[in-house]
């Protein structure tokens, strides 16, 4: 038995989140597990990094799982990927340590959020971003990006997933502006429960004019749940990447070749 790691992509706008559900809704670790079991033939369980929301998507996801595989990795990617839903796919897989844990193990996780603002609504992209008809000041949307950057009790913007902590450490905030597309970028050591949709939603209150900076910088040092804007909705928003340590990135590499 070996343990293997995969960096998936999904569009998570038919899916009902990443983990599995007891009402046997569709979730992204429900096909995987079911395409492991028809190439495999035994049940397999996915362990993910992250446990992304209903309509989330990911170009970054990182997964685990133990099977009794006999061919070369690239032959289970082909395998992967010839029976998982054409929504999802798996960029890379390498076997790992069985030590290797996607969540406990990773140090940082990034995701983007992306806003379409303008005035007229693109159906192409109703499932990937936040259309906003009013303008957005994004100078100012990315200077209250700023004020998250370091250690902060982020008790405002979201719930912890287990716990009641809820200091997280910023390495990277800010927004970028692309014609119409406003995509706003976040990096941290963790994140909490709708913490990157309520960050998106009260800097979206900056921009349009709601709220000044002083008035967000206010929200965050609250540590109060009921400070926080409207969560912006879940369609716009992505898991990018986890970042691990060197010392599973060397065990990666050992395994590999």
């Amino acid at each position: 038995m070996a343990r293997y790691r995969a960096r998936i992509e999904y569009d998570g706008t038919a899916y009902f989140g990443f983990q599995r559900q007891v009402a046997h809704q569709p979730t992204i670790q429900g096909a995987i597990e079911q395409a492991l079991g028809q190439i495999v033939h035994d049940p397999v369980t996915v362990t993910g990094a992250g446990r992304t929301d209903s309509g989330v998507h990911a170009t970054g996801q990182v997964i685990s799982f133990d099977i009794e595989w006999r061919h070369l990795v690239e032959n289970l990617q082909r395998a992967l990927n010839a029976n998982l839903p054409a929504d999802i796919v798996v960029l890379q897989l390498d076997e790992t340590t069985t030590t290797f844990h996607p969540r406990f193990n990773a140090q940082r996780r990034a995701y983007a959020y992306h806003i379409y603002n303008t005035a007229v609504r693109s159906p192409l992209r109703r499932h990937r971003s936040w259309h906003v008809s009013q303008p957005l000041d994004v100078a100012l949307m990315d200077q209250a990006a700023s004020c998250l950057l370091g250690v902060h009790d982020f008790a405002t913007f979201g719930l912890p997933p287990q716990g009641d902590n809820t200091v997280r450490e910023v390495f990277a905030a800010h927004w970028q502006q692309n014609e119409d597309l406003l995509v706003f970028f976040i990096e941290a050591n963790a994140f909490l429960y709708r913490m990157v949709r309520s960050l998106v939603g009260s800097m979206k209150a900056v921009g349009d004019g709601r709220w000044s900076i002083a008035e967000f910088e206010a929200a965050l040092n609250a540590a109060d749940r009921n400070r926080s804007g409207m969560a912006a909705p879940a369609h716009g928003l992505y898991l990018v990447s986890v970042t691990y340590g060197e010392e599973q990135d060397e065990n990666i590499r050992n395994k590999t070749g």
